[in-house]
């Protein structure tokens, strides 16, 4: 069979299978074994236990546990709200301060934890009934809060982008600096949209009637810094070349740990055994995606099917901004019904090469990967984070969070454009501190 038929066809299975409600890693070693076992035998199943194992073997994983301990062991304090009302208490008198604090303390938390859910969950509680006591529109609240969450896995520490870097053999320090402005990038875009929406709306909530003296300002700043300065700390020992991403990440869950026993007496042998049962819990599936991904593009490569995609693109005749346009709608339909990290380890392997051929920068696409992948989690059919804000306040339709929720994604794709106007704003810190890139 051609191999681009065939591509087709592993298209159309692959799809049909995860949409049967079976898990993506299970899914995936379905699919790829038993296409092996069609087109090159029994002998085939011997070599997928290897390969599975094998993807596994690479000591960068190590800094996926390790982020999730530290995103869980922050999220399971008080330190969402806490770092909700820290902000809100310095910015209660500057116009629309409040869904301002509610967007820095999702951008700030969210690189705490790297977890979408979490940041949407543990700001949400605070965030939304306080915005709609003072009169923020349903739409505003929730839109603002499903939006915010998703900076998790752009700004760093990200997990996803280590699962890119690890797919692709890139550089996950370079990775973790190129979401830095990007992410700034997208969080003015939101601030900026929630302003202006709520000062059109000529509502009261522009203006706080509470007042906060100095004293109370920063009274409460000593429970957020500590987990601002382990984030600061993490991130100079990185890019300082004192310690290698895995490395930093032990280190930071350890301290994360510790603050959260120290300052928020996290004591109970039943507390910290939640923050660990659940952090292996998303680990062992984070890891058992890449490894059944693994098995998947080994299938994918075993085939041909791989090599003749990239092939039949590279003779394409067409502008290479009309190629990133396709890759950037498959990316958003993928996104519409998979999870980050599965678009990820499929999508990849198999557009990098498509990509560098064409002349674009395997860095800068990775953030521009990874806001496909935000937009994502806030459009239907799956939207994790309309779901999870429906859970917090459910007396607001799922229609209303939705449409709340419609102009942040206009934001994503305005930076999308952005980025790709200004290529730079992604490229340049990890050039700046990395050097450049050969």
């Amino acid at each position: 069979m051609d191999p681009l038929l065939l591509g087709g066809v592993v298209g159309i299975v692959t799809i049909l299978v995860l949409f049967s409600g079976m898990s993506v890693a299970v899914g995936l070693l379905v699919v790829s074994g038993g296409f092996l076992i069609i087109f090159d035998g029994m002998r085939s199943l011997t070599l997928m236990p290897e390969i599975l194992f094998a993807k596994l073997d690479d000591f960068a994983l190590l800094a996926i546990p390790m982020f999730i301990i530290m995103g869980a062991s922050i999220a399971s304090t008080r330190a969402g709200a806490d770092l909700y009302e820290a902000l809100e208490r310095w910015l209660t008198r500057v116009p629309g301060g409040l869904v301002i604090s509610n967007l820095g303390a999702c951008a700030l938390f969210s690189a705490m934890s790297g977890s979408s859910p979490a940041t949407c969950a543990a700001i949400g509680k605070m965030g939304i009934p306080e915005m709609r006591k003072r009169g923020y529109p349903d739409g505003v609240a929730a839109g603002s809060i499903a939006a915010g969450g998703t900076l998790g896995i752009l700004i760093p520490p990200s997990v996803t982008m280590i699962v890119y870097g690890v797919a692709t053999e890139t550089s996950i320090g370079r990775l973790f600096l190129a979401g830095v402005l990007p992410g700034m990038l997208l969080v003015a875009l939101f601030m900026a949209w929630s302003v202006w929406t709520t000062w059109r709306s000529g509502n009261a909530a522009v203006l706080s009637p509470t007042f906060y003296s100095w004293r109370e300002r920063f009274e409460i700043m000593p429970r957020v810094l500590p987990f601002l300065l382990i984030i600061v700390g993490v991130l100079y020992a990185m890019y300082g070349g004192i310690a290698t991403p895995s490395e930093t990440a032990a280190v930071g869950a350890l301290l994360c740990l510790l603050v959260a026993m120290i300052i928020y007496r996290m004591w109970s042998p039943a507390a910290l055994w939640v923050v660990l049962r659940d952090s292996t819990r998303e680990s062992v599936m984070i890891l058992f995606i890449i490894a059944a991904a693994g098995v998947f593009s080994y299938m994918l490569s075993s085939l041909f099917i791989t090599q003749s995609i990239a092939e039949w693109i590279g003779t394409l005749d067409v502008n290479r901004w009309v190629l990133m346009g396709a890759v950037n709608v498959f990316l958003l339909i993928a996104g519409f019904f998979l999870p980050p990290v599965a678009v990820i380890l499929m999508a990849a392997p198999i557009l990098l090469p498509i990509i560098t051929a064409a002349g674009f920068d395997p860095i800068w696409f990775a953030v521009i990967l990874t806001i496909n992948m935000e937009i994502g989690l806030i459009s239907p059919p799956v939207g994790l984070n309309l779901y999870v804000i429906n859970g917090i306040a459910p007396d607001i339709p799922l229609k209303t969070i939705l449409k709340g929720s419609l102009p942040y994604v206009g934001c994503m794709v305005l930076a999308i454009i952005v980025l790709s106007v200004f290529p730079g704003i992604a490229t340049w810190l990890p050039d700046l501190v990395m050097g450049a890139a050969l």
